[in-house]
């Protein structure tokens, strides 16, 4: 069996906290979606994203199955420890043991949370979309711990070299925040790069989080290691995943 090939976070997490972020190498899949897809939305082989699912469980000694999302780039928040949570949201929390949040991506950027006493976890699909509605305010709300206790971790993302956006996309963080001017950089297209990193520390830093670590990957520079919509269009998807232990 291929090995799983996966990053763990730089930062500082709490006893009995554990995260990670798939890369696209160690799974089944074949062309586009070579090899570590986790998506099951992108016309996959059912039973290679099973497996390859099957295989970061294993690697990773994941105590549950993780509460897969139907992400729609909004800002809904499920709560997994709820019999019966809700699958259609951007974002997941958990305040129990061996509960997986885990959110999938493929250039929007995936941000974990975690109390600093390790009451509590959390993980946001953070594209611009989901940025710009207000997806990390509200999986603070829902982790229903003080700001300033909380830890955050910026997963990989498309980087701004990459990321062209038109005005309208501008526009619709400026309005709340004028600051967001700075993660924008006009090319001579007419159009703009984004910084998705900075908009994110940018609300991170609103909320009054201090403490944000992660950040500076491209996934659409490197191909080797990330799948990435926009580069390639059709293509796999990696997995942000967070969880506690006793």
């Amino acid at each position: 069996m291929t090995s799983v090939n996966y990053l763990i976070p730089d930062w500082l997490a709490p006893e009995g906290c554990r995260a990670a972020f798939t890369l696209r190498t160690g799974g089944v899949s074949v062309a586009p979606y070579d090899s570590l897809n986790v998506g099951t939305h992108v016309a996959d082989k059912p039973e290679a994203v099973a497996e390859n699912r099957a295989r970061i469980a294993q690697a990773l000694e994941l105590p549950n199955e993780p509460a897969w999302l139907e992400q729609v780039h909004g800002a809904d928040v499920s709560h997994i420890d709820q019999a019966s949570y809700v699958t259609r949201a951007d974002a997941s929390v958990t305040h129990s043991l061996q509960s997986v949040c885990v959110i999938q991506v493929a250039d929007c950027m995936p941000v974990l949370f975690a109390a600093r006493d390790g009451s509590a976890v959390g993980a946001a699909h953070a594209g611009w979309r989901g940025l710009a509605s207000g997806v990390l305010e509200a999986t603070v709300s829902a982790l229903a711990v003080e700001p300033a206790k909380l830890i955050a971790w910026m997963g990989p993302a498309i980087g701004p070299e990459h990321f062209e956006v038109g005005a309208e996309v501008r526009e619709a963080f400026m309005k709340s925040d004028p600051n967001a001017a700075d993660a924008f950089v006009a090319n001579d297209r007419g159009r703009w790069q984004c910084d998705l990193y900075l908009l994110a520390r940018l609300r991170l830093a609103a909320i009054g989080i201090p403490d944000v670590s992660g950040g500076g990957w491209s996934t659409y520079a490197d191909a080797s290691r990330f799948f990435s919509y926009r580069r390639d269009g059709q293509c796999g998807r990696m997995a942000a995943l967070i969880w506690r232990e006793e």
